[in-house]
Order: C-alpha cells, then sequence, then structure tokens
C-alpha cells in the first residue's frame, strides 16, 4: 500500500523486535511503513526506555505516549492509606491500589511540593522531555482538567527533577503494571510458553 496515510502500529506497546520486523518487511516489498508507535509511558511506567523508544528514534518514527499521569496515579488524588470515591476503583482497576505504585506516589508529592509545582505538571513534563517521544496523548474530561494539563507544555525540567526521579524509579523499569498493558501472545497465552506435556521432561 502506498500512500499518504500516516500508518500507526497501534494503541498498545509492541515489542521492539515486531517494529524492526515490521520496517523490514515493509522496505522489502516496497509498502509504506509504519510511522508511529502508541505505547504507554508515564514516571510509572517507564520500560519502553529500554527499547522501543531507541527504536523508533532509530526509525525515525513518532512516539505518541499514552497515559502520561498513569491512569490518573500520578494526579495525587490517589494516596497510600487514604479512602478514594472514584467509580474506577470497583471495575477491577488494580493498579489504583497496588502497593508500589502509591508508594512511588508518596515520595513525587513531597518532590512536587519542593519544586513548587503540581504533580500533574511533573508527570506531564517527564513524559516530554524525552527526545524520543514525540507528543503525549492526555484524555481530559472537563475544561478544568484541560487547562491544568495544558500549563505542562510550558514547564521544563531540570536535570536536578529528572535525576530524583530517577531515583524513585529507574530508568527502563514498570512499578507494578498498567492494568491495560499489553501483553504479547509469548505471555499471555500459555500454550506459546509451555512444551507440550510428553516433551517436558529434561532428558
Amino acid at each position: 500500500m502506498r500512500s499518504g496515510k500516516v500508518r500507526t502500529i497501534g494503541s498498545s506497546c509492541f515489542p521492539a523486535s515486531d517494529i524492526v520486523e515490521a520496517q523490514w518487511a515493509a522496505e522489502r516489498r516496497g509498502l509504506e511503513r509504519f510511522r508511529t508507535e502508541q505505547p504507554t509511558y508515564s514516571i510509572l511506567n517507564r520500560s519502553i526506555e529500554r527499547e522501543i523508544l531507541p527504536v523508533t528514534e532509530r526509525y525515525g518514527m513518532g512516539t505518541l505516549v499514552w497515559s502520561p499521569l498513569a491512569r490518573g496515579m500520578l494526579t495525587g488524588r490517589f494516596r497510600k492509606g487514604r479512602q478514594t470515591d472514584t467509580h474506577r476503583t470497583g471495575y477491577g482497576f488494580k493498579h489504583y491500589s497496588d502497593e508500589r505504585r502509591l508508594d512511588v506516589v508518596e515520595q513525587l508529592i513531597p518532590l512536587a511540593e519542593q519544586a513548587g509545582m503540581k504533580l500533574t505538571h511533573i508527570a506531564m513534563a517527564f513524559a516530554i522531555a524525552h527526545p524520543g517521544v514525540t507528543s503525549a496523548i492526555i484524555g481530559p474530561r472537563t475544561m478544568e482538567q484541560l487547562d491544568d494539563l495544558l500549563v505542562s507544555a510550558d514547564i521544563t525540567l531540570d536535570d536536578k527533577i529528572l535525576n530524583e526521579i530517577d531515583t524513585i524509579v529507574a530508568p527502563g523499569t514498570d512499578v507494578g503494571q498498567l492494568d491495560m498493558a499489553y501483553a504479547p501472545p509469548a505471555v499471555e497465552r500459555a500454550a506459546l510458553r509451555r512444551r507440550p506435556v510428553d516433551e517436558r521432561a529434561a532428558a
């Protein structure tokens, strides 16, 4: 297919090897190659820094990251030991009560306060600070939320704050797992990670 349309791999995070294979397949067949990828990325979900972002940069792909606020975890609304009134917690979103994620939020809140910023602004500014990120997809529900998030476009985090974030959440790592995160078939399907019963013997 030869067209001027921008082709996007998807709203999930495909393995870097799949992105590379898609690029090679398009080149071999003379097809329009994928131009963008849409992985999740936030302070709490940094695993794409290991391979996805380096690969998209190498192939000149845009990376439109989603959930920079970690599905609301980085708004400061979800706190350790506090009840929340959000309806989401009752619909199987386990990451809202993940102690590991809540522990990180508790460390980020004083960091934001010391910097004189809102946690949402630090979270958004962090997401677009990476050179491999083209833009961050946001999902405000009100005009107030939209206005608040747009402020982040004018915020630049200095190395001191970014280094402190790196200390709290190591680069290239995820804290817990986002409920809606993509799981590749090799992990999702038991049949792909288990030999047939009669072939499992070591000898």
